[in-house]
Order: C-alpha cells, then sequence, then structure tokens
C-alpha cells in the first residue's frame, strides 16, 4: 500500500539508566517506520533537561556528539507523522516548558479529538501557544492545574482531553506513561538490563536495547517512574479496550507484539482466513512488498498455492520530486516496485497487498504485471475496504478520496484493471486477531466511531 494511510507517530521512554539517551535514539531507529518526518529527544540529569528536536529521520537529526549533551539517566523520544500539526521544526516533540513546578516534557501517540475545544477554552484564559499541535494543550493543563502535586496535575488534565493518547511525560526527577481508556494507540512496558525501565509504542524498539517484555501499559493506566522503587500504576479512567486493528492490518513492524499478541502471526492468520473465503484458481501467490508479505505467506500456506517474490522493493527511493503527469507517477511506481519477469511470465498470479486506499497504486501494480506478461492477476486484500477516515492518530484522506467509500467491489475491480479482486471481511479479521469480544475499533472499516 504505497498510497498509504500515513504513519502515526512513536514515543520511546528510558528510565534508570546511565546512557538514558543513546537507548532513546536506538530505540527511535526501531520505530523508524512509525514517522519520517521529524524526531526528537529529552533527557533529565537530575536537575534540569536537555532538548534536541529538528526535522528529518532520527540519523538526521542526532549524531554522537548531540547525545552526549542529552546526560541523564533518564530520556523520552518522539518519531513524527503530523496527524494534527503543521510540518514545522515548532511542532517536532518532544514538547517542552518551564512553569511553576519546575520543567517539563511531553511525547505524544494519537489524536486528541476535542483537542480545538480545549485550545480555544485555554486561549481565552490567557494561554499563549507556539505551535498547532494538540499535544501542547496538555503542557497548558499541567501548568494551569490548582493541584499541588505533578503527579495529580497530570490525572487533572488528562480527564480534560478525549481521543487517542499514548503519552510519556518527563521531569526532572521522575518519568510518566500513560494510555486513553480505550487503549487505541499501543504502549508497553519493559526491564532493561540493568534493572531500568523502557516503554514504546512497539515491543521491537525493546530488542534492540536487549530489554524484557514485562506488559503492555493498561488501557486508561497511569505508571509513575521514580528512582529507588518498581513503577507505581495509577488506574486513571475504567479501561475499555478499543484498540486500533490497523496495527495489525499495516502500521506496526512485523517483529513486533502489540495488543499482546505477534504482528507477524496475526498478519499470517490474515492470509489464511483470506484464502480460505475468497479462493481463486492461480499458479503463484506474490505480496506486495513489504507490508503484504506476512499475508502472503498465510495466503499460500491455506491454499497449497506456491508463494513466489514476484515484485522486488527498492528500499533506498525516500522522497522524490515528482511531476504531475501520469507518466511521472507510474515511473514513481517502478522506481519503488520491481516485476520478476521470469516468475510472473505466462502465470496467473494472485498479488496479496495489505489495503486499498485511493487505489491508484494497485492499478498500477496492475498494469505493471501485465506488462512483465502475467496471464491474469487477481488482487487479494488482507482487511476489509477502507470506507472511513481515522481521527484517532492516523492521517488518513478525506471519505471522498477512499476509493471503496465511493465505490463498489467490482467498480474498484474494473478500476485497477484487475481480473478479480476480493477483500477479507470483518469477520475474518477479528477471527485473525482472536478477538473474543467487542475490544478493537474497526471505524476505518465500518464508520463506527468509538469517540
Amino acid at each position: 500500500m504505497l498510497e498509504n494511510m500515513n504513519e502515526k507517530c512513536a514515543v520511546v521512554g528510558i528510565y534508570g539508566h546511565k546512557e538514558a539517551s543513546k537507548l532513546a535514539y536506538f530505540s527511535l531507529h526501531a520505530l523508524q517506520h512509525r514517522g519520517q518526518e521529524a524526531a526528537g529527544i529529552s533527557s533529565s540529569d537530575g536537575l534540569k533537561l536537555h532538548t534536541i528536536k529538528d526535522r528529518g529521520l532520527v540519523m538526521k537529526v542526532f549524531d554522537e556528539h548531540k547525545l552526549t549533551t542529552l546526560s541523564g539517566a533518564s530520556a523520552i523520544g518522539h518519531t513524527r507523522y503530523s496527524t494534527a500539526g503543521d510540518d514545522s521544526i515548532l511542532d517536532a516533540q518532544p514538547v517542552f516548558a518551564r512553569y511553576d513546578l519546575g520543567e517539563m516534557a511531553i511525547v505524544h501517540n494519537g489524536n486528541l479529538t476535542n483537542a480545538e475545544e480545549v485550545r480555544n477554552a485555554l486561549i481565552k484564559k490567557g494561554a499563549i501557544f507556539q505551535t498547532f499541535m494538540d499535544t501542547e494543550n496538555l503542557i497548558h493543563l499541567i501548568a494551569k492545574s490548582e493541584k499541588e502535586k505533578l503527579t495529580d496535575r497530570i490525572i487533572d488534565a488528562v480527564k480534560k482531553i478525549e481521543g487517542a493518547f499514548s503519552l510519556v511525560f518527563l521531569s526532572r526527577t521522575k518519568m510518566f506513561a500513560m494510555r486513553d481508556r480505550f487503549g487505541f494507540r499501543p504502549l508497553s512496558l519493559g526491564r532493561l538490563p540493568n534493572g531500568g525501565y523502557i516503554v514504546a509504542s512497539e515491543t521491537c524498539a525493546f530488542d534492540l536495547v536487549s530489554a524484557e517484555y514485562i506488559r503492555d501499559v493498561e488501557p486508561g493506566e497511569l505508571l509513575i517512574f521514580e528512582e529507588g522503587k518498581e513503577p507505581i500504576s495509577i488506574k486513571v479512567f475504567e479501561p475499555t479496550p478499543k484498540h486500533c486493528i490497523f496495527e495489525y492490518v499495516y502500521f506496526a513492524r512485523p517483529d513486533s507484539k502489540v495488543f499482546g499478541q505477534s504482528v507477524y502471526q496475526t498478519r499470517k492468520n490474515m492470509g489464511k482466513e483470506l484464502a480460505h473465503i475468497q479462493p481463486v484458481e492461480a499458479d503463484i501467490v506474490i505480496p506486495v512488498p513489504d507490508g503484504g508479505v506476512p499475508a502472503a505467506i498465510g495466503y499460500a500456506q491455506e491454499s497449497g498455492i506456491p508463494y513466489e517474490l514476484g515484485i522486488m522493493r527498492n528500499h533506498y527511493i525516500g522522497r522524490t520530486f515528482i511531476e504531475p503527469t501520469q507518466e511521472m507517477r507510474d515511473l514513481k511506481v517502478k522506481m519503488k516496485l520491481s516485476p520478476m519477469t521470469d516468475i510472473i511470465k505466462g502465470k496467473k498470479v494472485i498479488v496479496i497487498d495489505d489495503s486499498i486506499v485511493r487505489g491508484t497504486t494497485s492499478r498500477r501494480i496492475v498494469k505493471m504485471l501485465k506488462e512483465a506478461g502475467a496471464a491474469e492477476v487477481h488482487m487479494r486484500i488482507s482487511s476489509p475496504p477502507t470506507t472511513d477516515p481515522c481521527f484517532y492518530g492516523v492521517d488518513t484522506p478525506n471519505k471522498d478520496k477512499l476509493i471503496a467509500a465511493n465505490m463498489s467491489v467490482d467498480e474498484i475491480c474494473k478500476f485497477i484493471e484487475a481480473d478479480s479482486l476480493a477483500y477479507l471481511d470483518e469477520a475474518g479479521l477479528l477471527r485473525s486477531v482472536h478477538a473474543e469480544d467487542d475490544k478493537y475499533c474497526t471505524a476505518c472499516f465500518t464508520g463506527k466511531y468509538i469517540v
């Protein structure tokens, strides 16, 4: 899905390690897939906070010298894809502020659905905003709270916001991690080899720094990290789990565990379910890399049709300036994806992808495969049709740009010029993630919004 719904953001927190900022840096590398627009780290040496952030990839923003200036045994970090706000350096995170209790930094993954309402109320009370981010609301809410202790101010602040949030706060001596009552966005807790702690959006960050996964931060839970103590847990909200199911479909890295389950295995399950309910006679099964790979493996295993890497992806393209002509748009796809002609020529091909958003890239992939000599191209999508935008931290197109909101499956099939097209249904998707109860948000497929 190259014309994708853009990734959200990633957060990480390190507490109780003498090289906290370096561990945050390596963790952000593992989480780079969740945001490529900006990166930042704040650290605390116990006396003051140090912050570096800028636009660009983690490796571009930081070097050895910069990391040595981020001293201290605690640090929080962020990689950004703008879901609410602008693309300026001011809108990079962490958000840092000085206030009456000292200094504080915040990182946020998600989207606050009442952000404008809260912001306008704060402005009327004299607040001066420096960014367009909904995250900055929290700084003002905490600073203006009448509670005496920071823990109470954080609780006071999060009770005034709505929507999706996985938050990590850093003060001079403590770190706090918090999830909204629905647990829309993932956040996991791990133990570092030296006995310190890590929280991160995905567990793939744990593997890189040799951390042991303990558990997920629970929906509605606030964790407090303080020197010499085990993390303190406070239930701020009664949990009502509604996890973002698209984390399994597309966003999370396959080697992560989110919401307590292996992403790779759930995607394989989706492929198996798809083969069971949407079979088709063909010679080979191929994925659209990289998102379609696990589901294609599952489809091939369930159907008995051979799995092949029929499309190769160039991972070194990055963002390029492309003239807005059809010829240049087709060239952009060819720069990223190349057909394996010897494998495809003369074959009936099943192509597995994780989703179709606008349909334009799927159309170009079908065209590319037929030009490479495919006898038939059958598209199979390992999720239901994406019919509605997300308001909980995903940068989705408006509904009028979502092809499944405006065309039937047969019409989409004709548009992308495939020989057939079929999707996994919602029931099959829920079976794939072993959803025994109604604990997932599927609004992007159903339009049934939680908030």
